[in-house]
């Protein structure tokens, strides 16, 4: 799954993205997102093909998390037509992080 976004490709695979993206704002240090790298892979998993997942490291890429204002990580952002559909932030169940992707790609 490992899509890595940065402010070089960020336009073309998420903002231009055919498919709606579920971008995982993260950094190595953060437990609670630690804790959610699974839940990340397996929502990859079981919505390949619905959704394209990716992460954004927020200390290597200080921009992007400033521009979609992270101040609180893990933070998902989940975009639909290059635009920023729903956000969620901190940790939660598979079940909770799953329903507010398919709720916001409806």
């Amino acid at each position: 799954m490992e899509n890595k976004f940065t402010k070089q490709n960020f336009e073309a695979e998420v903002l231009q993205a055919e498919l709606p993206v579920l971008v995982d704002f993260y950094a190595d240090w953060c437990g609670p997102c630690k804790m959610m790298a699974p839940v990340i892979e397996k929502l990859a998993e079981t919505m390949a093909g619905k959704v394209k997942v990716g992460k954004v490291n927020v200390d290597e890429e200080e921009e992007l998390a400033i521009k979609y204002r992270v101040v609180s990580i893990p933070a998902f952002l989940i975009f639909k037509n290059g635009e920023v559909k729903a956000t969620c932030v901190g940790a939660m169940s598979a079940a909770e992080l799953t329903a507010k992707v398919e709720e916001a790609i409806r």
